[in-house]
């Protein structure tokens, strides 16, 4: 491919479609997870506020663009600043990803409180693949404690953050999954070998 504006314009346009495909793709594995969604008209409108930022943007940008931007869900009322990091660490891809990390508030408030936390580390970075467990395992607690209060999804968020504070040091993600099947198991919810959390 030449190295001229089309050429650079092309690879563009197919590195958006290749990240769109990936943010459907993810939303699709999604879709059992039980935390209701947003309305959709809501997320389409975030979207269409967030077309004016160059892409990608961080999640300091984001918030200092449309932070207190308010959105509905059946779970309650949240702002945009309540569910995305500001910090300059976690990097979107483009306004789908932003979609797709805001509808499950009470996930991406943990993953928030824990970017936050990863952030003030010094020499220290949150790899994607120890974020993306991390937030698993916050999927799986909340698939654990569907009908109650989101106890398990605060309780292991608030262990990773003192853990960073205390030993200024990212958990690994296997001692995050041992921390969420320890306290599974301590209010009386099955943890079987062979799910996620089952270490």
């Amino acid at each position: 491919m030449a190295d001229d504006r089309s050429g650079r314009d092309k690879q563009a346009r197919d590195s958006d479609r290749r990240q769109r495909e990936r943010d459907l793709a993810a939303e699709l594995a999604r879709g059992d997870e039980p935390e209701p969604p947003f309305d959709a008209a809501d997320l389409v409108d975030v979207e269409s506020e967030l077309e004016s930022l160059t892409f990608p943007a961080t999640g300091a940008e984001i918030v200092a663009a449309v932070g207190d931007r308010a959105i509905e869900s059946p779970a309650g009322r949240y702002t945009i600043e309540e569910l995305v990091p500001a910090a300059d660490a976690e990097t979107f891809e483009s306004p789908v990803a932003v979609s797709a990390r805001i509808q499950r508030p009470t996930i991406a408030a943990a993953m928030k409180r824990v970017v936050e936390a990863a952030d003030t580390l010094p020499n220290t970075e949150l790899s994607e693949s120890q974020r993306d467990a991390y937030e698993k395992t916050f999927r799986a607690l909340k698939a654990i404690d569907a009908d109650d209060d989101d106890e398990g999804i605060r309780a292991i968020g608030d262990w990773i953050v003192e853990r960073v504070r205390e030993k200024e040091t990212l958990p690994g993600s296997r001692d995050v999954r041992r921390q969420a099947a320890k306290f599974c198991r301590a209010n009386g919810y099955q943890v079987r070998n062979d799910e996620w959390l089952g270490i």
